[in-house]
C-alpha cells in the first residue's frame, strides 16, 4: 500500500474542514482555503486540491458579496497557473469572472478584470485564454451598451478567429456583431451577422445555450422587419431553450412572445399563455406588465395604455426592443382613435377632441398635424381658432381620368408622325 503524502493529507483535511464550517463560520472557510493556496509544495494531487479550493472560495466570495476580493483572488493566484495545463487555467479564469458577474453593480469591476486578464495573457503568450476574455469583455461593453468599444475589439478578433478557423468562437463572435450592429439600429448587418453565426453553428454542436441565444436574436431580427408570426416561433424556441436550463433569460423570451401577440392584435392569446405550465412559474412584474399592457391594447384604452406604462416603467421601457415597439404601437392606438372620433365632424374643436380622448391638447394637435401629412384624413388645421377642418373624400373623376389617358395616348400618337415626317425629310 503507498504512502500517503503528508502535506497533501493536510492540505485535504483543511479542504474538507472549509466544506464543513462554509455555512456557519464563512471567514473561518476562507482562512482555511487560502492557507491551502499559500501552500509552496507542488504535484498532481497538490494542484487538484488548490484547485478546488479556488472554486470554493471564489463560491463563498460570492455568497458573502465580497466583489473586491474575488477580483484580487483572480490576481492573486496567477503564479499557480504556470503549474496547471493552460485549459485549467482558461477555465478558472472565466469562472471566477462569471462569479463576479453574480453579484450587483460590479460591471465596471467585470471590465476592469478583463482589461487586466487580456493585458496578462498578452505577456504570457496564452491566446486561446485572451481570445475567450475578450469575447467576454465584448458582451461585457453590451451590457455596459459601450457599443464603440465592443466593435473596436470585435473587428480585429473575428479576423484572427477566421484565420484558426474555431467554429465555436466563431459562432459566439457573429451572435456578438449581430447584437452590436441591432443596439446600433443597422438592421442589414445585424442580419448578415446572424446569418453567418448560424452558418458556422450548423458546422458543429451548438450547445443548448447558445442555440437559444442565436434563436433569440432571430426574433428579435423579424420582429424589426415587422413579421411578428416568424418572431414568436423563434422566442418559443429560446424560451424552451432558457426553461430547460432554468436560465433567467427564459423570462425575457417570454416578454418578447407575448409582444408579438400583442403587435398582431392577438391580446386575447396572451391569458392562454401567461397561464400555461411553463409559464406560471415565471409569475411575477414581467409578466404582469405584458398582461396589463394586452389588456389596454384589446380595450383600445390609451389612458390605461399609459397607465401601465408609467407603473410597470423599469419592466416594460427598460426593454430597448418592448420599449421601441409598444411606442409603435401607442401612436398606431392614438391614430385609430383620432381617426374614430373625428370621423362625424366636419368642423371640430381641437380642445374638445383632446377632452373626448383624455390626452393634452398640444399632444393631439401634433398628432393631427402629423396625420394629415400622412394623408390618413385630408384637413387643415385652424391654430388661430384651435379648430380642425376636415374635407370630404372625393372619389376622382373618371372622366377627368380618361380624358388624361387620351391626351397622352394623342401626344404619342403625334410624336411618332412627327419622327416619321422627318424620316422622309
Amino acid at each position: 500500500m503507498a504512502a500517503v503524502d503528508p502535506v497533501v493529507a493536510s492540505l485535504q483535511d483543511k479542504f474538507d474542514s472549509a466544506g464543513e464550517v462554509s455555512d456557519v463560520r464563512p471567514n473561518e472557510a476562507v482562512a482555511l482555503y487560502q492557507s491551502i493556496l499559500a501552500a509552496e509544495q507542488s504535484n498532481d494531487e497538490i494542484n487538484k486540491i488548490k484547485e478546488q479550493a479556488i472554486y470554493k472560495l471564489g463560491e463563498l466570495y460570492a455568497k458573502l458579496g465580497q466583489a473586491q476580493a474575488l477580483g484580487q483572488l483572480l490576481k492573486d493566484i496567477r503564479p499557480f497557473f504556470s503549474t496547471i495545463a493552460k485549459a485549467r487555467t482558461a477555465k478558472i479564469v472565466r469562472s471566477l469572472i462569471d462569479f463576479v458577474s453574480k453579484l450587483p453593480d460590479t460591471l465596471p469591476l467585470q471590465i476592469d478584470l478583463c482589461k487586466e486578464s487580456i493585458e496578462w495573457t498578452k505577456q504570457e503568450k496564452r491566446t486561446f485564454l485572451r481570445q475567450r476574455i475578450e469575447t467576454k469583455l465584448v458582451q461585457l461593453y453590451i451590457d455596459a451598451k459601450n457599443y464603440v468599444e465592443a466593435t473596436a475589439i470585435i473587428n480585429p478578433l473575428l479576423r484572427e478567429v477566421k484565420r484558426l478557423d474555431d467554429k465555436a468562437l466563431l459562432v459566439e463572435l457573429y451572435l456578438l456583431e449581430s447584437q452590436v450592429q441591432h443596439k446600433l439600429r443597422n438592421i442589414p448587418k445585424s442580419r448578415a451577422s446572424l446569418t453567418a453565426a448560424r452558418t458556422a453553428g450548423n458546422a458543429i454542436y451548438c450547445p443548448p445555450l447558445l442555440q437559444a441565444q442565436i434563436d433569440l436574436q432571430s426574433g428579435k431580427i423579424h420582429t424589426e422587419e415587422k413579421d411578428y408570426r416568424t418572431a414568436y416561433s423563434y422566442f418559443y424556441e429560446a424560451f424552451e431553450g432558457y426553461n430547460s436550463l432554468n436560465d433567467s433569460e427564459a423570462v425575457q423570451a417570454l416578454k418578447y412572445m407575448l409582444l408579438c401577440k400583442i403587435m398582431t392584435s392577438n391580446a386575447e392569446d396572451v391569458q392562454g399563455i401567461l397561464s400555461g405550465k411553463l409559464a406560471l412559474q415565471y409569475a411575477g412584474r414581467d409578466a404582469e406588465a405584458m398582461r396589463a399592457i394586452a389588456n389596454a391594447h384589446r380595450d383600445r384604452s390609451l389612458k390605461e395604455f399609459e397607465r401601465v406604462l408609467e407603473q410597470y416603467a423599469q419592466e416594460l421601457k427598460g426593454d430597448d426592443l418592448i420599449s421601441l415597439h409598444l411606442s409603435e404601437l401607442y401612436d398606431e392606438m392614438l391614430s385609430q382613435n383620432l381617426c374614430r372620433i373625428i370621423e362625424p365632424f366636419s368642423c371640430v374643436e381641437i380642445a374638445h377632441i383632446a377632452h373626448l380622448i383624455s390626452l393634452d391638447v398640444q399632444l393631439v394637435e401634433k398628432k393631427l398635424s402629423q396625420m394629415i401629412l400622412d394623408k390618413q384624413f385630408h384637413g387643415i388645421l385652424d391654430q388661430g381658432n384651435g379648430w380642425l377642418l376636415l374635407f370630404e373624400d372625393r372619389a376622382a373623376s373618371e372622366t377627368y381620368q380618361g380624358s388624361l389617358d387620351t391626351i397622352q395616348s394623342m401626344s404619342r400618337v403625334v410624336d411618332s408622325l412627327f419622327d416619321r415626317a422627318k424620316e422622309l425629310n
